[in-house]
């Protein structure tokens, strides 16, 4: 059984790019949101397995879809995909409960490693 994933971020081309490494990976894509209202939405509409958030979105931001999905499920497994490389939103959103966190541009392999963590029950899953 595969773990299925929520993707989150306002960019389609990155969207795409985390969508194709976690189907070669073996995950199912749940869906996806491009704003941090509508990732709060998917996330209580879906119950994923994981998901990935970007911070920089229009309408509210990854912290604010971060905040609301751990209200949401404070177990929840968040990875944070972000060009932002400022260690003081990091901070804040591994505060808030996001599991962990790559800076774009990424390569395949580091999200792959990443997701792997998120859920580490998926490689031996039956």
């Amino acid at each position: 059984m595969s773990n299925k994933l929520l993707v989150i971020d306002d960019a389609m081309i990155i969207r795409e790019m985390i969508k194709d490494t976690a189907m070669d990976h073996g995950w199912e894509i749940a869906g996806e949101a491009t704003n941090g209202q509508e990732a709060v939405e998917r996330f209580c509409e879906l119950q994923p397995d994981a998901c990935t958030l970007d911070m920089v979105m229009p309408e509210f931001d990854g912290l604010h879809a971060l905040r609301g999905i751990m209200a949401e499920n404070p177990q929840a497994r968040v990875l944070v995909v972000s060009a932002l490389d400022q260690s003081e939103i990091l901070k804040a959103a591994l505060g808030l409960g996001a599991a962990d966190f790559i800076v774009k541009p990424f390569n395949k392999e580091r999200l792959a490693d990443a997701l792997q963590k998120l859920c580490p029950s998926h490689a031996t899953a039956n």
